[in-house]
């Protein structure tokens, strides 16, 4: 069985919304805010989500890009 997180069923904290928003603006990717923030992925996605925060990275690889 996997362990829990940290902050599990727990209130989110200014705090941890502030660091969320930090680092998801700092291209990090979402597993290790999981691990940061001590919540699951799923709980970051949500949070992100209800704050409109972007959790999509700002800097795509140049090579991804489709021919016209």
């Amino acid at each position: 069985m996997a362990k829990k997180p940290e902050h599990a069923n727990e209130q989110w904290t200014k705090t941890q919304e502030a660091k969320l928003e930090h680092l998801a603006t700092g291209n990090t990717p979402t597993g290790l805010i999981a691990h940061e923030l001590g919540r699951s992925e799923a709980a970051i996605r949500s949070k992100a989500a209800d704050i409109d925060v972007s959790l999509k990275p700002t800097n795509q690889s140049p090579y991804n890009r489709q021919k016209k």
